[in-house]
């Protein structure tokens, strides 16, 4: 397994994520099939829809055991056990599972996430959609590739020339009932202004599949750090802009990604229904 030689070396901080995204990856396709909805490894969290199973949090014990073994000064910042760490300027950011209801039901859109940020910069990203073996990577000004199937890296590019009425826009939706009837109002607004909505239900696959030109933009109001932080760099390295609304940088309160000339006109429509705002 390659170890970065420094906190500069985006691309060994690649290389090491991608190792260790794949060995998650690994353990959570061998332990998949024996899951079942009527199992005690099932808890919830935010609500009774918002559920994490005893893999997700395997795998990011897998994942900060791996990270601690080759970077022990690095912290690290996981959805399931929070941050820790040393006081390096490296830190991990990992989503063991985005995508746990669709992992729980052996719906195919689901990844292992890892990002790499390094004074507050995100540098590196891997974004192992296991089921489709599939492994989206991007490391800051190097861009982004997706492997398949073990072959070699293409190089991703996003669609551009699209307008908005004829965009494919993926979106998401939360687990409190309140900021679902909003976005679900939001959502009502917009699709007949586009061509059509999907809704995979992983947000870092969402923003992977903007960046592969699968679909032309991706919206989604309540997503956390851990959720985009690779992904984000995966389509920002495939030549999307990533935003919030009315100049704020992508966050929970809404991330938006398209390419620049989709980018403006997806978010106006939204700024214009509030689109970041709770019941």
């Amino acid at each position: 397994m390659a170890h970065p030689t420094d906190s500069t070396d985006a691309l060994g901080f690649l290389r090491l994520a991608e190792d260790i995204a794949r060995e998650a990856g690994e353990m959570l396709l061998a332990k998949r099939p024996g899951m079942s909805t009527a199992s005690g490894d099932i808890e919830t969290k935010s609500s009774p829809t918002d559920v994490v199973t005893a893999l997700d949090k395997a795998s990011e014990q897998l994942i900060r055991a791996r990270i601690q073994a080759a970077r022990p000064g690095d912290r690290i910042l996981g959805e399931e056990e929070g941050e820790a760490g040393g006081d390096s300027a490296v830190r991990w950011i990992v989503d063991p599972i985005d995508g746990t209801v669709n992992f729980l039901y052996g719906l195919p859109e689901w990844a292992v996430s890892i990002a790499v940020e390094v004074a507050g910069r995100i540098v590196a990203g891997v974004v192992n959609v296991v089921p489709r073996g599939e492994v989206f990577t991007a490391a800051l000004g190097a861009g982004a590739h997706l492997s398949a199937g073990g072959l070699g890296g293409e190089r991703l590019r996003c669609n551009t020339g699209v307008p908005l009425e004829r965009a494919l826009v993926a979106t998401g939706f939360g687990y409190g009932a309140g900021r679902r009837a909003v976005q679900g109002e939001v959502v009502a607004a917009v699709l007949p202004r586009v061509r059509d909505i999907r809704r995979g239900g992983s947000c870092a696959v969402d923003l992977c599949s903007v960046a592969a030109g699968r679909v032309d933009a991706y919206y989604e109001r309540g997503v956390n750090r851990w959720d985009y932080a690779a992904a984000g760099l995966v389509a920002s390295e495939a030549g999307a802009r990533m935003g919030g609304l009315n100049g704020e940088p992508a966050g929970p309160g809404l991330v938006l990604c398209a390419a620049p000339d989709l980018f403006e006109g997806l978010h106006d429509l939204l700024a214009s229904l509030d689109a970041d705002r709770d019941a």
